[in-house]
């Protein structure tokens, strides 16, 4: 399960030579024609900051085919004269520094003032009789919180002028190559039918909401439920919000997730075949491995590089793929400038792993994160022997099935505790704890639930319930009208979490007219209780709350029939 690799006994050549039939044999899946967003800008650039700064980068930047430049300062007015393209300065009085906010994108930055009345003074209209400006240039090195970014959009440069000075012609070229048209492809696809975010009103999990670090994501009010919707403008195709999607419903295009899954599991199994030993697998960036190889640094053998858009792009579920499919190691190779969410979020992804692994029987050690530069750390043989020789095949192209059949294949290699273990907040494991007192079967729950976690009994009343298909989005404990649900977070390391069983079943209520059961005892009687003191229902008539849908109809016409006013005295 955890045996301890003989290190004198690992062939580096022989292990290089089977990473190289690999490659070789299957090439990593890219999206040969994927969607594309455009942008389309002008050229009318906005520099923010100090006069100095502002002035200095203004001048570098007349007569290189802009079409405008505009100032705002935050210190003193300036006075540029024009060249070969329009300038046009404004001073920001420390009143408006506040309420100045910048949103938007490449060829579409709306740059607004608030006002005392509420309403938003649009700065490109008021100073180049524009809607947006095209480029933004920040020079006030976050003196001024003018937008919510950790990630800024395309079209949106930061520069330090007085700290940077090294990278003042880099970033002022950069300025100047953004006219014209571009395209980005779109990095996701979203499947609003598997979505957990919201139900009947009631709103569910936010995990891709969460660690956005490009702020993409957003939850959009309908006039019953909310929806999540991605800007392909401003995402900038870190990934996160894929790996952090329990049900599927967010996957990532470049690979599709699927897809980049079936190599990891196809890559291990050709390595065996090919002769290598303990393979480790590293997930890495193509500039971070672009990097590696112009500095010419060469890994040894038993690394594999499954090369991502970015380190989000692959969570624990792809990690914990790879043991299961024989790595004897899984290492996230970390880069430099990563965003804060980004970090945070691998962080967390780290803590579920490491988790699940305990609370299957397995080495932490097996997956870990590599920091920049750490090259002793990088090319290391692992310490522990592989879980597994045989190869790991996917039937199912639900994103959760396929993690059950993951943690499926790790509880028969390991030794799982039996016990529920605790998870890192937030985490999609867990089950649910239903009061029967409470539980009318009303099956609320079971309509709100967006996997397969809930059903309701078919024929006979009942409500059951499958652990391992929840994702904890908490919208059966909201939807439930008798607040008999509460959520049981963490991981049941037992065969039972894999085991549909009954959470709450009565007898059916038979109609008092013709004998079919169309209810619960326990309904009939709540619903008894609160129409008990509804005209309509006055006297025998409360006995139609015993029938089933079709007597009840036609008692209520044989007592019009009977008494044709009787409507009347509702």
């Amino acid at each position: 399960m955890n045996q301890r690799i003989q290190l004198a006994s690992i062939d580096d050549q022989r292990n290089a030579a089977a990473r190289e039939a690999v490659r070789r044999r299957i090439s990593w899946p890219v999206n040969l024609t994927p969607a594309n967003v455009t942008y389309h800008s002008r050229g009318h650039v906005l520099l923010l900051g100090r006069a100095a700064s502002v002035s200095s980068a203004a001048r570098a930047l007349q007569g290189r085919g802009l079409a405008s430049l505009t100032l705002l300062t935050t210190d003193v007015a300036v006075d540029l004269p024009a060249t070969s393209e329009p300038v046009t300065a404004h001073l920001l009085s420390t009143h408006q520094q506040p309420q100045l906010r910048i949103a938007g994108h490449l060829g579409g930055f709306r740059t607004t003032l608030a006002q005392a009345d509420g309403d938003a003074l649009n700065l490109a209209q008021a100073l180049i009789e524009r809607d947006v400006f095209d480029v933004v240039l920040d020079l006030t090195e976050g003196a001024l919180d003018v937008a919510a970014w950790e990630l800024p959009p395309p079209g949106y440069l930061r520069l330090a002028w007085e700290r940077q000075e090294a990278e003042r012609a880099d970033v002022l070229e950069s300025v100047t190559e953004l006219v014209g048209e571009f395209d980005k492809p779109r990095y996701f696809q979203v499947n609003t039918d598997l979505c957990a975010h919201s139900s009947s009103g009631n709103v569910g999990c936010t995990r891709c909401l969460d660690v956005c670090p490009a702020d993409a994501i957003a939850s959009i009010q309908g006039r019953i439920e909310s929806r999540i919707e991605i800007d392909p403008f401003l995402c900038q195709g870190v990934g996160s919000c894929t790996s952090a999607c329990p049900t599927g419903a967010i996957e990532f295009r470049l690979p599709e997730t699927r897809r980049q899954q079936d190599t990891l599991a196809t890559w291990l199994s050709a390595y065996r075949d090919a002769g290598g030993e303990v393979p480790v697998l590293r997930f890495i960036t193509h500039d971070s491995l672009e990097a590696e190889r112009n500095a010419g640094i060469t890994t040894p053998g038993h690394i594999i590089d499954a090369p991502l858009e970015e380190l989000g792009a692959a969570g624990h579920d792809q990690w914990l793929t790879a043991l299961a499919s024989g790595a004897a190691e899984v290492r996230i190779q970390l880069h430099d400038d990563m965003p804060n969410r980004l970090s945070a979020f691998l962080e967390q992804q780290i803590a579920q792993a490491h988790a699940l692994l305990t609370a299957l029987g397995h080495d932490t050690a097996r997956i870990k994160l590599l920091p920049a530069g750490a090259e002793s750390e990088r090319d290391a043989l692992p310490s522990l022997t592989p879980l597994t020789e045989s190869p790991l095949n996917f039937d199912e192209p639900n994103k959760r099935a396929r993690l059950n059949v993951v943690l499926t294949r790790l509880a028969e290699l390991g030794a799982p505790s039996g016990e529920r273990h605790a998870m890192p907040q937030g985490a999609a494991y867990g089950g649910i704890q239903v009061d029967s007192a409470a539980c009318t079967l009303c099956h609320a729950c079971v309509s709100n639930c967006p996997t397969p976690a809930l059903k309701s009994g078919g024929n006979a009343p009942a409500l059951s319930f499958l652990e391992a298909d929840c994702v904890q989005c908490g919208l059966c404990e909201q939807a439930c009208p008798e607040d008999a649900i509460t959520l049981a977070p963490g991981f049941l390391a037992a065969p039972e979490r894999d085991t549909r069983h009954i959470c709450h079943e009565e007898a059916a209520f038979e109609c008092i007219g013709c004998g079919k059961p169309f209810a619960t005892a326990s309904t009939v009687a709540t619903i008894k209780a609160k129409l008990a003191n509804h005209p309509y229902f006055a006297g025998d008539a409360m006995a139609r709350l015993e029938m089933c849908e079709d007597c009840r109809v036609k008692d209520v016409w044989k007592t019009m029939a009977r008494d044709p006013n009787a409507q009347l005295k509702v």
